[in-house]
């Protein structure tokens, strides 16, 4: 999997063979067990922090633990929510978790635990801190975190987790083919030919052409974000392919030469080091004035535009842009 030294190391410090056996003895000596509560009852009569989700989120305990976390996650992912009623950052991801796995349709199980209730599974767990969520696939632990996470977060662990289990796990597909049945297909929308024809001349390696088709659909359309976007990115790409990394170590030599500047911007942007391009054309604005420092602010904010709007590294240097030029 993705996170493979996280999966080893969470493998090895969790041991179910304890709780395995448990189940196995209750079953033998005939013990009964529990059914899993409703949903939305938590174990051990206590308040489970807003339970919710239909069939795909179970409330689990001891008696179950074998049936509804090992044996389940022989055919789907089984993500154990380790909760308190006191825990109060465990009343902000449980609904979160509950609410992605009413999504899910069944290509993943969420079982909620209640770790005062469960001391032994908390225990097998190695539970130290709450809220914990551990994943449990094909009988074993293999990923997880501690503390609550942002929606998008606990989103991007669900989804990577499904993806890469998929081939492993028959039920993921299943419950997707049966998901997908029931729902009407989403049609592809038909293509713009006009984005289709920049697609076209960029393939063929011609950006002047690709250039002109999206500044035609610009000047039709000035608030097309896709093609804006687009735009930035067909510009920077007939810049980058001519781009000499040597233009770097010639921009450090002459500080005052704005287009060795622009080029060792360009080839470090390529390079994949994007801060130190926004910080080179921010300190050029800083020692330059007129035409040279409105070329290097506009060439600047041009590879701003290479990147999401919301990118970390983005949002300091448009902070570090203005306090250079006001």
């Amino acid at each position: 999997m993705k996170n493979a030294a996280l999966s080893s190391a969470m493998a090895g410090a969790v041991d179910l063979s304890a709780l395995r056996a448990r189940a196995d003895a209750s079953r033998t000596t005939g013990a009964s067990a529990a059914a899993p509560a409703a949903n939305g009852g938590a174990p051990g009569g206590g308040d489970a922090p807003g339970a919710q989700g239909g069939p795909w989120v179970l409330d689990v305990d001891e008696s179950n633990f074998q049936t509804e976390v090992l044996e389940r996650s022989l055919e789907v992912p089984v993500v154990v929510d380790l909760w308190a009623t006191w825990c109060q950052p465990c009343k902000q991801l449980s609904p979160v978790l509950e609410r992605l796995a009413e999504e899910g349709r069944g290509t993943w199980i969420l079982a909620k635990i209640d770790v005062d209730a469960n001391p032994r599974i908390s225990q097998a767990f190695g539970v130290q801190s709450i809220p914990m969520v551990i994943a449990v696939a094909g009988g074993q632990p293999v990923t997880g975190f501690n503390g609550a996470r942002p929606e998008p977060e606990v989103r991007q662990f669900i989804e990577s987790l499904v993806s890469q289990l998929r081939d492993q796990l028959p039920g993921i597909k299943a419950a997707e083919e049966a998901a997908g049945a029931g729902e009407p297909q989403d049609q592809e929308p038909p293509e713009d030919p006009r984005f289709t024809e920049a697609e076209d001349a960029l393939e063929r390696g011609d950006y002047a052409a690709s250039e002109a088709a999206y500044e035609r659909i610009l000047a039709a359309e000035p608030a097309n974000e896709q093609a804006a976007a687009a735009l930035a990115q067909v510009r920077f790409l007939a810049r980058a392919e001519s781009a000499d990394p040597s233009a770097i170590a010639r921009a450090d030599a002459n500080p005052d030469d704005v287009d060795a500047q622009l080029a060792a911007a360009d080839a470090e942007v390529a390079g994949e080091s994007a801060d130190a391009a926004f910080s080179r054309l921010v300190s050029t604005v800083a020692r330059t004035s007129g035409d040279d420092r409105e070329r290097v602010r506009e060439h600047l904010v041009g590879l701003f535009e290479l990147f999401a709007t919301d990118d970390a590294r983005v949002m300091a240097a448009r902070r570090a842009l203005a306090r250079a030029l006001f």
